[in-house]
């Protein structure tokens, strides 16, 4: 035996034992004698690759191809050299090379795959596992790759049952674990998302992925308790995640701790400067904080470093309609329904928002409406069979839809119902999206037969509950605002389906035919499936012992003019129309509800441009309900906007004794105003002209007399009225339900 092969011997033997320095230093011994000694080139080079020299590696690598052309084993070892370089074409073209020379080899064809995954080119990852799995079907790490791989194609059905296999072969892998509970929470389904990673932290308890995956499971599901918990362990396992700093941060901030979230985040930042991630996350937290300026700074950063993140560009978007920056929101939600990952959300926002536009059109609208059937009300509808029985007189069952029942403005005015509604008639589902319940929410809870969290359920899975529960009609609460659930609707789980109570017009999802409205705000809708009952809305001030003061003026000695609608409404047109209300009642005054930033000083801009000075016009934060219902006792007039009225703040006005003046259009979101004040009696506060918006102010503001005897009176008007008239509003509702359902039960 040759000295040379001795050395060699002892080299694999440290390079076995994983004693890679002695090993080196043994080959290294050989080349220096031999520099072209094939073995000891080659395993130097798988010394270097396996220490994270890949360069050195694929300098060896190369020099031993060259020497050999047709040895498999090294150009299988070059592509795993050129990997870790992120040279990934060249990777590729080894693995192929090795594979040419060895069309069996496994472990080529296993990394093969490996590197196409990383290089994004996932159908061709997807075939070479499948080759794997040919040569050899119990190699568990490819069924492993091969479900997370055709997950990321959006392949779930098969996806799933590939990590079923692979938990087959290897019940104790809490890889395999880890990974089906990928899969699972990549459909909705985080429920058993959870248990999945449970059982892979039981058998791996300090896998820092495992935890963080976990965490983000819980917060799914509204528990952030847990979610917090998990994230700090993960925190624990890697202090050097940016990610799972980042995701510490995100369950800080759903458990309201704003200072530890954002210290979180700027943890997360410091670890990672540039991940785009992090800085969409810190938006999220300034935005839900009011601060809106910081939030667009913070998602602008997010493009900058990853243009193409749609769900941040939608964020965007949120923050600029808030701000009243329409246009640019407009914009923003566009370019974000180009990003698959964002499209449903971004669609349904431009729709929502376009309501907003003063140079919005029914035609655009209707146009996006469209679209948004094209691209998620068409596949998802299969043809369903239902089992309801067409029996008109029955118990029939009604299901509710919606992310608020809470104290939220939406909770509040679908209070009336639930409280009125006939139990023996109707038996009532809630499928609740509740993130943070509440006080409310309990009360909701105990007005209804069955209730059903929809917390991290899919929409295929909500729908099969539906189906499961026999309900007959289902009742879309939410249209295209946030935490809808319209692409549910579109699986026609339920034989009747309607929309109702988030805003009074159409959400163009064809499979949702049936509409509430009232005589105002349509009154010359001749849609078949359009049932108007005495108003749209029901008012209940739920438990707000406030009083009604006397008028502000006759204490202040000036009128005090007022907004309290969301700023999104308040557009340049609605500025410039209040301006001439301000200019034609001397020494008025101005309260607008406004977070503070950039928005305020383009307001201000606007206003001074029309001749009202800054010192006229006061901004109020947010604040919780007593402290703005309060705000309405500064106020003595309050001012609609246009083309979206005021609904539930125009309502709280008049509750407050404070007299609203509309302007009415032809959409019924412009109508709002119309409708309730005509169902007061004060149908002459309504304008259908500019002009006739600013008389109509102006006279109201400086007839004293009137205006006293509307504070004195208005709570008691709107007492005796159909908007606080709970039963009758109950009865048009149920009485429009059983109108649908002789329908269906009549073919």
């Amino acid at each position: 035996m040759s000295t040379a092969q001795q050395v060699l011997e002892l080299g694999l033997q440290h390079h076995q034992a994983g004693r890679l320095a002695e090993a080196e230093a043994c080959y290294r011994e050989i080349l220096e004698a031999q520099p072209d000694h094939l073995d000891a080139l080659h395993l130097l080079g798988v010394a270097a690759m396996q220490t994270g020299r890949a360069e050195l590696a694929v300098n060896l690598l190369n020099r031993v191809a060259a020497l050999v052309p047709n040895h498999p084993a090294v150009h299988s070892n070059l592509g795993e050299a050129y990997r870790g370089l992120g040279k990934f074409e060249e990777a590729v073209a080894s693995f192929r090379r090795a594979l040419q020379l060895k069309p069996d080899d496994v472990l080529a064809q296993y990394n093969l795959g490996n590197v196409l995954v990383e290089w994004g080119k996932l159908e061709e990852a997807i075939a070479a596992y499948r080759r794997v799995l040919t040569l050899k079907p119990d190699y568990v790490d490819a069924h492993n790759n091969l479900g997370i791989a055709l997950a990321r194609q959006g392949v779930m059905t098969e996806a799933t049952e590939v990590l079923r296999r692979a938990l087959q072969l290897a019940p104790a892998d809490a890889g395999a674990w880890n990974n089906f509970g990928i899969v699972l929470a990549e459909q909705g389904r985080f429920g058993e998302a959870v248990e999945a990673y449970r059982r892979a932290l039981e058998l791996a308890p300090n896998q820092p992925e495992a935890h963080n995956n976990f965490g983000n499971a819980c917060k799914e599901l509204g528990q952030f308790e847990s979610a917090v918990a998990a994230y700090r362990r993960a925190v624990e396992l890697r202090p050097d995640s940016a990610e799972f700093q980042a995701n510490l941060g995100n369950g800080l901030r759903e458990q309201g701790r704003f200072d530890e979230a954002m210290a979180a985040y700027r943890h997360a930042l410091a670890l990672q400067p540039k991940r785009a991630e992090t800085h969409h996350e810190m938006g999220n937290a300034l935005a839900g904080q009011g601060q809106l300026d910081a939030a667009v700074l913070a998602y602008r950063a997010t493009l900058e470093l990853k243009p193409d993140y749609g769900v941040a560009r939608c964020n965007l978007g949120n923050v600029l309609r808030d701000q009243g920056m329409l246009d640019e929101a407009i914009a923003a939600y566009r370019r974000a329904a180009e990003s698959k990952s964002a499209q449903l959300v971004a669609q349904s926002n431009l729709i929502y928002t376009l309501h907003y536009h003063a140079d919005g059109n029914e035609g655009e609208i209707r146009r996006e409406q469209c679209l948004w059937n094209e691209r998620f009300g068409g596949d998802t509808r299969p043809a369903v069979r239902y089992s309801n029985e067409p029996d008109f007189h029955r118990r029939l069952r009604i299901g509710y839809v919606s992310p608020e029942f809470r104290d939220h403005v939406t909770g509040r005015n679908l209070w009336p119902l639930f409280k009125e509604h006939d139990r023996t008639a109707f038996e009532i589902f809630c499928y609740s999206g509740v993130v943070r319940p509440d006080g409310m929410t309990q009360q909701f809870r105990e007005r209804v037969d069955h209730w059903r969290s929809t917390l991290g359920v899919s929409d295929e899975e909500l729908a099969e509950w539906v189906q499961r529960d026999g309900v007959d009609i289902l009742v879309d609460l939410t249209q295209h605002m946030d935490g809808n659930r319209l692409a549910m609707f579109g699986r026609r789980p339920a034989p009747v389906q309607l929309s109702f109570a988030g805003y009074p017009e159409a959400t163009g999802v064809e499979a949702i035919p049936y509409r509430i409205s009232d005589r105002f705000l349509e009154p010359h809708s001749t849609e078949d499936r359009l049932l108007r009952i005495d108003s749209y809305w029901c008012y209940d001030p739920c438990g707000a012992e406030i009083g009604v003061n006397e008028l502000p003026v006759q204490r202040n000695g000036w009128v005090t003019f007022g907004c309290l609608n969301h700023f999104c409404k308040v557009n340049e047109p609605t500025l410039r129309r209040w301006a001439k209300v301000l200019r034609t009642v001397r020494d008025s005054k101005l309260m607008l509800l406004s977070p503070e930033g950039s928005h305020r000083r383009k307001t201000w801009r606007i206003l001074e441009s029309e001749g009202v000075e800054a010192r006229r016009v006061e901004f109020v934060p947010r604040c919780g309900r007593r402290a703005y219902l309060e705000l309405y006792q500064q106020m003595d007039v309050a001012l609609d906007t246009f083309p979206y009225n005021g609904h539930t703040t125009s309502l709280d006005a008049l509750w407050m004794g404070v007299p609203v003046v509309s302007l009415a259009g032809r959409s019924a979101v412009s109508r709002a105003g119309l409708s309730q004040l005509s169902n007061l009696g004060l149908a002459e506060l309504v304008a259908s002209a500019e002009d006739e918006f600013v008389e109509i102010a102006a006279a109201l503001a400086q007839d004293l007399s009137r205006l006293a005897d509307l504070r004195r009176t208005l709570r008691a008007r709107m007492e005796a009225s159909v908007l606080m008239d709970a039963i009758r509003f109950t009865r048009g509702i149920e009485s429009a339900y059983r109108q649908m359902w002789q329908r269906w039960c009549e073919g």
